[in-house]
């Protein structure tokens, strides 16, 4: 989407445009699902924090001073909530887990299967450099644009995504790929 365009659909959600909304909504769903999911490994953790994501935006975009700043704000609040996420749901599987105890965990029904071996290794990254790789080539993002999204500085992203190259590499080239 152009960025004047979306600049124009931002401020008018700011106005409370609900056709704007559902543009944008299009826009960014499989994109933000995906980076859910990349984050925290969960589809229904990932669908949840989505549209928790959603939601805050509806009520928040008033607060968003600079509409080329959208893209980025909307991935912060989703690194947000998934992390508000994560948090509940270790306190809930402390407070059951005398009754897990015995039970083999099973892979969940309609939970995705990555084979590919690109993809396992990209997971096997650290958090930080797992979450670069994905916004930088996944969702095409600009360095200031992943530095913003993570709060980091620029040159962090840039030497972060440097080391995940140079580990993805070293894997493929041990194993003869």
């Amino acid at each position: 989407m152009q960025q004047a365009k979306e600049d124009l659909l931002v401020m008018a959600m700011q106005n409370g445009n609900q056709k704007a909304f559902r543009v944008i909504y299009q826009r960014y769903q499989k994109p933000l699902l995906r980076f859910a999911f990349k984050l925290c490994s969960d589809q229904e953790l990932a669908t949840d924090a989505s549209q928790e994501t959603w939601i805050k935006c509806s009520n928040s975009i008033h607060k968003l001073r600079d509409p080329r700043a959208f893209r980025s704000w909307l991935y912060k609040i989703l690194r947000w909530k998934i992390g508000d996420l994560i948090r509940q749901k270790i306190r809930f599987d402390e407070n059951f887990e005398t009754l897990k105890e015995g039970i083999n965990d099973c892979p969940q029904d309609g939970e995705p299967e990555d084979t590919s071996e690109l993809t396992l290794a990209i997971n096997r990254l650290p958090s930080l450099e797992k979450q670069i790789i994905h916004l930088f080539y996944l969702d095409e993002m600009k360095l200031a644009e992943v530095a913003a999204i993570l709060e980091i500085p620029i040159g962090t992203v840039k030497s972060r995504l440097n080391r995940a190259r140079k580990m993805l590499k070293q894997k493929f080239e041990l194993t003869g790929r």
